[in-house]
């Protein structure tokens, strides 16, 4: 069948399979782990965001005043959009005297964010 056919559609009955159901319910992620991944997708789900990760994943490590020229907007909005990203384990920050320097969490942060410019780009 072509992806045509079958864009909306349902199946015409209604039989369930239940080595299938009883297969993935045994693989079923466990509820703290659901809000945390929500949480993270979540926090992907904003442009500015988005460009604040990609800028850390390009440079490694940025001040806020340099993300808010980056992200054409006002310090204050970054910083917000921050701590957002830290509350998620996004990002962390690193004092030097009195400068803060943000930097992507791990490389899994790497690693979604290229896996999801990859595929917005196919």
């Amino acid at each position: 069948m072509s992806e045509d056919v079958l864009d909306g559609e349902v199946c015409s009955i209604n039989e369930i399979d239940p080595e299938a159901v009883a297969f993935v319910q045994g693989k079923a992620l466990p509820d703290r782990t659901v809000e945390k991944v929500n949480r993270l997708f979540s926090a992907l789900a904003d442009p500015t965001r988005i460009k604040i990760l990609n800028a850390l994943m390009v440079t490694q490590e940025l001040c806020v005043c340099d993300l808010a020229v980056i992200a054409d907007l006002s310090v204050s909005a970054v910083s917000h959009q921050l701590r957002l990203l830290r509350d998620r384990d996004l990002v962390r920050a690193r004092r030097d005297g009195r400068m803060v320097y943000y930097s992507l969490s791990d490389d899994h942060v790497s690693t979604l964010m290229g896996n999801g410019i990859d595929h917005a780009n196919e």
